[in-house]
């Protein structure tokens, strides 16, 4: 997938690679990244869209699997994404109570926008302040705080398209 942007503005495509080349699928679709557009050197609460290519990994949300072959989890008020770099949890799916074990998490039961999400491999090594969350979901309307956002129709249509190995090449 090519996610192209200008400022908060974004074109999605969803391409397979073939014999002769790369060949359109799918889009283009418009949708967003972040509120202050794609950045090579994101850093925590920038909200930036981190620059690069990214494996796309399982997905999560409010309401049932659309199809993700990568996995699905179903949210509850209790799925967190831990969002402090002082945790050892950083960047990770987490589950309340807290005990202790950070002081900032990102909610994951959030409608419309995660009524359906999918895990940006951003941050793997999880280096502290790098940036955490990076997510494909639901569009609001607006820039998002570092992620990429499609309407939900474009949204099903891309997860219900993708392959396990498929990646995200934002720029």
């Amino acid at each position: 997938m090519t996610v192209r942007s200008s400022g908060s503005s974004a074109t999605v495509r969803a391409c397979r690679r073939t014999s002769a080349g790369y060949v359109l699928d799918l889009g283009p679709y418009y949708g967003h990244v972040g509120l202050n557009g794609v950045s090579w050197s994101k850093r925590e609460g920038d909200l930036r869209t981190p620059a690069g290519t990214f494996p796309l990994r399982g997905g999560f949300g409010v309401r049932a699997n659309p199809g993700l072959p990568q996995g699905w989890f179903r949210v509850d008020s209790s799925d967190v994404w831990v969002d402090d770099s002082r945790s050892s949890l950083y960047n990770t799916h987490q589950r309340k109570p807290v005990n202790g074990r950070w002081t900032s998490a990102e909610n994951l039961l959030k409608t419309p926008a995660y009524d359906y999400a999918q895990v940006i491999g951003y941050n793997e090594a999880r280096t502290p302040g790098r940036g955490s969350a990076i997510f494909f979901h639901v569009d609001t309307g607006r820039g998002t705080a570092g992620c990429v956002s499609l309407p939900t129709s474009a949204l099903l249509a891309v997860m219900r398209w993708e392959r396990t190995g498929a990646v995200m090449s934002i720029g």
